[in-house]
């Protein structure tokens, strides 16, 4: 039983705060390895395919890839920078041998920073960190270092941990540098301390086959596909090998295709081993967590436990009266059979059935979490209505525990009273605060999450979208008393029909507008923030009477102030607990629970008493 060690190989992920570069920094490797042809179009951010990600910027799959230098493959996993997906970080570490942490050369050490980070110290990898965005005019390099190094040293780093490699680089440029003086053209630096810093895999290699799967892909040709790192031993094609289960159940299956990465496209293998990534298909109902072993004699390899989801909200099936003319996929049974296709791939979603067969409560681990799911399946064509998302409690020793989180807020100076204020109602609780840098002040404060639903919107509005706002799940703690609904009430729909500019003119002096003209609206429908701190119905579709003094065409003089679009994350603050937003592939729209004005007052009363 001798140790083998896989000098060819080196596994690392890339982890970091959300736009630090990570995918820049991807992109940056795969070019100068010779991934692409000298030719080759090749769009930003490549790892980022999928279109959501494309749009917003972020990523929300890790994704892997392989790039050669001087014989040795390195195999990347990018990762999502936001704590909502740390469930795809953590999984994914699993499979590597040391993590790239990126850090802005402005911005430090950030929530997500210190997230990510403690998930690979607690694995017990050694970190290289790469100091992103050095050519920033405000870069600032050696202080970032020093707040790197006491974030190891708060989260409990070791010696080994804390003797990190530094490599400073733009990501953007297309240049590393060991010293930040040194001159540089390329990211030469950077592969060369991948290749001396990161340990090879080392293991045994005649040893009967381990591979645990720590992501799960789909191909409408082939079906799922497994993918993970060869813990021990030697894997081939066709070869008939035993899954064991999560809960310990063992069957026999065989492997039929078997993959390897090079640069972004897999390639067929006959073979792999001991510290190869490999994906598989072949095994119908294999899932994450599962251990692929040899069938002679099978061992289950451990899998680390997920974070538990912290809010929760109601999919339920579309029933206002525009129900079924924009989606395809309109059922329970279709909305059933999609929440539970997610499951399979997204380890960190808890799907629960409820008492209406129309309804399925959905548990995640954040609003963006959540509201990425919604928009994914709108795409798709489903049409459904959601819930406002509602925190999930804890119970420990006859004590109520809530989810609290770590809030950083970043702001010019003249709007922190104003921030402050808003925060107090909420229950925050402030723990530091930083001397401004370039003129923003660093807050940071401890929150219930359910402090935070909706606050970015109010945020935004009161900083007038100066302010930067980060958090980060902190733990539970006890229940920190009730916190007030949104202080205003919404302008909803009098009466079905289109909205008309003389309506909508009478309705905005009520509040704001989020429709314009020539919307169809129904009875019960939320078209608007109310300025007071009640619900006020208002006629969208009133139309001017004509009389031989004006004509109806005095319309056109009527100015409307210009509508807020609010857009689904929006929309989700937003609502109360007696409303829903409608998705449609078409169309986001807000509504009540109870159409009908009459029962609604009723039902508003019955609560009262």
């Amino acid at each position: 039983m001798n140790l083998y060690t896989r000098e060819d190989i080196r596994n690392i992920a890339i982890i970091a705060h959300v736009d630090h570069g990570k995918t820049t920094l991807v992109d940056a490797l795969l070019k100068q390895s010779k991934v692409f042809r000298e030719n080759e179009k090749v769009q930003e951010r490549v790892m980022d395919s999928n279109d959501l990600e494309r749009e917003r910027g972020i990523t929300i799959l890790s994704k892997n890839t392989a790039v050669m230098y001087n014989d040795v493959k390195i195999n990347i996993i990018d990762t999502p920078g936001h704590a909502d997906f740390g469930g795809e970080v953590e999984r994914v570490l699993k499979m590597v041998d040391s993590v790239l942490l990126v850090v802005d050369a402005y911005e430090g050490a950030m929530p997500q920073t210190k997230f990510v980070l403690k998930k690979a110290l607690e694995l017990k990898l050694k970190p290289m960190v790469v100091i992103n965005k050095i050519d920033r005019k405000d870069a600032r390099a050696e202080e970032v270092i020093d707040e790197v190094f006491d974030l190891f040293v708060e989260l409990g780093a070791n010696d080994e941990q804390l003797d990190f490699k530094v490599i400073y680089a733009s990501a953007r440029e297309g240049i590393a540098k060991v010293e930040l003086e040194d001159e540089s053209k390329d990211m030469v630096p950077l592969f060369e301390a991948i290749i001396n810093t990161v340990n090879p895999p080392v293991g045994y290699i005649d040893e009967p086959l381990q591979l645990l799967i720590t992501s799960i892909d789909y191909n409408e040709y082939v079906g799922k596909i497994g993918i993970g790192k060869i813990e021990r031993g030697t894997l081939k094609r066709n070869q008939n090998v035993a899954q064991i289960k999560r809960d310990g159940i063992t069957k026999n299956v065989k492997v039929s295709s078997l993959f390897v990465y090079n640069g972004l496209k897999r390639e067929d293998t006959e073979e792999a081993k001991l510290g190869d990534i490999v994906a598989i298909s072949g095994i119908a109902d294999i899932n994450i967590g599962e251990t692929i072993a040899d069938a002679a004699s099978p061992e289950a390899l451990p899998f680390v436990d997920i974070d538990e989801p912290t809010l929760s909200m109601n999919f339920i099936v579309n029933n206002s009266p525009f129900a079924g003319l924009d989606g395809e996929f309109v059922t329970s049974r279709h909305l059933r059979d999609r929440l539970m296709k997610e499951l399979e791939t997204n380890v960190s979603l808890k799907v629960e059935e409820t008492d209406s067969a129309d309804s399925f409560k959905v548990s995640g681990r954040g609003e963006l979490h959540l509201s990425i799911l919604i928009e994914t399946m709108r795409r798709e064509g489903y049409e459904f209505q959601v819930s406002k998302p509602s925190v999930i409690y804890k119970e420990k020793d006859g004590q109520l525990l809530e989810p609290i989180e770590n809030l950083t807020i970043d702001v010019p100076e003249e709007f922190m009273g104003v921030v402050m204020e808003k925060l107090g109602p909420r229950k925050a609780e402030m723990v530091n605060m930083t001397s401004a840098i370039n003129g923003y002040t660093r807050l940071e404060f401890k929150i219930p999450s359910r402090g935070l639903i909706g606050f970015r919107n109010e945020f935004m509005t009161d900083t007038r979208g100066n302010g930067i706002m980060n958090h980060v799940l902190e733990g539970y703690e006890k229940f920190r008393g009730e916190i007030p609904e949104r202080s205003r009430g919404s302008l909803v729909v009098f009466e079905s029909g289109e909205s008309i500019t003389y309506g909508l003119f009478n309705a905005q002096e009520r509040g704001n507008l989020f429709i314009g003209p020539g919307v169809p609206v129904y009875q019960g429908m939320v078209c608007g923030e109310c300025s007071r701190g009640e619900d006020i119905e208002v006629n969208v579709c009133k139309k001017k009477h004509l009389s031989n003094t004006r004509s109806s065409g005095a319309d056109d003089a009527l100015k409307l102030v210009p509508v807020n679009e609010m857009s689904l994350e929006q929309c989700l603050e937003f609502i109360a607990s007696d409303e829903l937003v409608e998705v449609t592939p078409k169309t986001i729209r807000m509504r009540k629970k109870i159409l009908d004005p009459t029962l609604r007052k009723r039902a508003s009363l019955k609560k009262a008493k």
